[in-house]
């Protein structure tokens, strides 16, 4: 076959190359991704470290979007594979670290705000609770579901007719009280239907967040002790029920040994 006019190939090189130069920065910019999805910082929708990790540009980025760095992107660091798959190992599968990574986009100030080793503690604490709290990730709901734990005095968030507030996700979130600003802030109907949190991994994941945010996350500089006052307090502190305090502190110190940080100071209650 005859070779095209060397003027012909200079001409579609020339297009092509205008073309990919115009394409390029529009598909990075405007990836068009459905908002529970990633924009990679190639300019591709997905989930996942490729999309959601270093460089992402927008939706639950891991670091909260705009190009890595930032919290999130240091707790994607931090929780490795191994790390997370050590705790879930014996689990169904239900919880996964990528739908952890995916919840704490939508908290970056999450294991942030100090330095590298209060990032380790905080990690190490959340997973060190959401494992007493779920037998290492094997349970999604309260075991007894008898108990409807609704405050029926509570009327800024009151009961639906016919649901139970019982105990779902890594940290067993409970009652009407908090199933319904959670719900509110993530985006479900946590009163009407708060079985979403035994349904999806993320909003799982997003309501324990939600609850530590609220609860938990400004207590760690007190130590670990004041977590487990934070969290149930009142059933397991000042020598209530020595045995379930002291497997939360077994759990964090162990995470804190995997993670290779010090656990610091007054660890128990």
């Amino acid at each position: 076959m005859a070779n095209p006019p060397r003027t012909t190939l200079t001409v579609l090189a020339l297009g092509l190359a205008l073309l990919c130069a115009a394409a390029g920065p529009a598909a990075a910019q405007n990836c068009g991704c459905q908002p529970t999805d990633c924009c990679s910082k190639f300019g591709y929708c997905g989930l996942g470290d490729p999309y959601c990790g270093d460089g992402c540009q927008s939706g639950p980025c891991y670091s909260g979007g705009g190009g890595g760095g930032g919290g999130g992107g240091d707790v994607g660091s931090i929780v490795t594979d191994d790390f997370f798959n050590g705790i879930v190992s014996q689990a169904g599968g239900f919880y996964t670290r990528d739908a952890f990574l995916n919840a704490v986009g939508a908290y970056p100030d999450f294991a942030t705000g100090g330095s590298s080793d209060d990032s380790k503690r905080e990690i190490a604490a959340f997973f060190a609770h959401a494992a007493h709290e779920t037998g290492h990730f094997c349970y999604i709901s309260e075991v007894n579901k008898d108990n409807d734990y609704c405050d029926t005095t509570n009327t800024q968030w009151p009961c639906a007719a016919g649901q139970k507030y019982y105990g779902r996700g890594p940290l067993q979130i409970s009652w009407n009280y908090n199933y319904g600003p959670a719900g509110q802030a993530i985006g479900f109907d946590g009163l009407g239907n708060p079985d979403a949190v035994a349904q999806d991994a993320t909003i799982a994941f997003k309501a324990a967040l939600w609850f530590w945010m609220n609860n938990v996350h400004n207590v760690m500089p007190q130590g670990f002790g004041a977590t487990i006052m934070a969290i149930n307090g009142a059933l397991e502190c000042n020598g209530n029920n020595q045995a379930e305090m002291n497997d939360r502190v077994a759990n964090y110190q162990q995470y804190c040994q995997q993670l290779g940080v010090d656990p610091g100071s007054n660890l128990t209650c």
